[in-house]
């Protein structure tokens, strides 16, 4: 038999910045990157893409982008904005994919040209997974706005699209080139929104660094008022931490594992099933709450851990079940998070907080008890 082989690796880099008030005339942190780029010698397009959230908490936004790209000659800003809606909504409107594509279209985006995206995960999601689509693969830089895009999804290397009623079904692995945290978004977070993305710290302390969710508790409740210098090194931390696992682990999920979606199984489901009225980090909120039950009726987790987990949860504002986990619909979610990887069903669960397993099942009973508990012990949002 004559056999032809080929292998060879590709290296992805990229930066994710931290600043303040990036458009400011005064702050160089993007002109700076886009100049080490301009070594190739001719212009680059730049077509930027905003959540429309965005615009309505920052309306002077658009006009301070062109302003602050005004006197810069090494590019070509596309002065037509493109502002589109946000939220679960955005990936789920298969139309915003193709208007997006027209556009990149229309103003002759190439692969040598920027896609910038300012917005919340979904947004981030969306415009990533188009401009991984459009020739093969356009630089996308992500500017996220929210704590969960800051922390956890705007800085990773997926991008999606949900699709036939399933959360991203529809994706590309595709590294930005670079990511921009500003904290000035923060500030004009709801509370629900603000809330929802230390969901994805817990996560990531509850399954990697005891130390870190030690720091969570200490400071929950400055993070529930709001304390924006706390904020800011709870997203600098998990950052950290999810970058690391990129670099050591799986990250275009070759495999069936998937240990930083800790509490996702469940929380996939539990959005699809409310039709994304719950929002991810709430949902993700109670898929910890669950599976770190679920771990303590394995025999795994101590019971003092289980309620320091739920008490956190709780003193952030999180409620912690919702009439939607009744029922046999979230039980069909374990297969849908096996189907999404294939092979085996991969599930983390806690044997203490800090040291994640990997499980490949689950007892449905031990799961409706575990639901039984959150519902006996339910508690508003706050």
């Amino acid at each position: 038999m004559n056999t032809l082989h080929q292998s060879f690796s590709v290296q992805f880099t990229y930066d994710v910045y931290f600043s303040d008030r990036l458009f400011e005339s005064t702050n160089l942190t993007l002109l700076e990157f886009l100049k080490k780029r301009h070594s190739e010698g001719f212009r680059k397009k730049l077509f930027f893409i905003l959540d429309e959230g965005v615009t309505d908490s920052h309306p002077g936004l658009p006009e301070q982008i062109k302003a602050y790209f005004a006197p810069i000659s090494m590019v070509d800003l596309i002065p037509d904005l493109h502002i589109i809606p946000g939220g679960e909504g955005a990936k789920n409107d298969p139309a915003l994919v193709d208007q997006l594509i027209e556009a990149v279209d229309r103003y002759g985006i190439d692969r040598h040209s920027y896609v910038i995206a300012i917005g919340g995960g979904s947004v981030l999601d969306l415009v990533g997974y188009v401009a991984a689509i459009s020739h093969r693969g356009i630089r996308h830089i992500r500017i996220p706005t929210t704590v969960l895009s800051q922390n956890d999804s705007g800085i990773g290397v997926k991008n999606g699209v949900n699709y036939r009623g399933k959360k991203n079904f529809l994706g590309s692995f595709a590294p930005p080139v670079a990511v921009f945290n500003d904290a000035e978004f923060l500030k004009t977070l709801d509370d629900r929104d603000w809330r929802a993305g230390i969901s994805e710290a817990i996560k990531v302390a509850l399954i990697k660094d005891q130390p870190f969710f030690e720091w969570l508790e200490t400071n929950a409740e400055k993070l529930a008022a709001r304390d924006l210098d706390t904020m800011q090194y709870l997203i600098h931390r998990c950052a950290e931490l999810h970058l690391d696992h990129i670099a050591s682990g799986d990250p275009f999920e070759m495999g069936s594992s998937r240990p930083l979606d800790f509490g996702h199984w469940s929380a996939h489901k539990l959005e699809q099933l409310t039709d994304f009225e719950v929002r991810h980090g709430e949902a993700v909120a109670i898929g910890i709450a669950l599976d770190s039950l679920y771990s303590q009726r394995l025999g795994w987790l101590s019971e003092a851990d289980t309620h320091r987990i739920l008490n956190l949860e709780r003193t952030l504002g999180f409620s912690l079940f919702h009439p939607a986990l009744d029922g046999d619909g979230l039980l069909k979610g374990l297969n849908e998070f096996r189907e999404h990887l294939g092979g085996q069903l991969t599930i983390m669960l806690l044997k203490a907080i800090g040291k994640g397993v990997e499980v490949h099942e689950m007892d449905t009973e031990l799961i409706r008890e575990a639901i039984g508990i959150l519902k006996e012990n339910e508690i508003q949002p706050a």
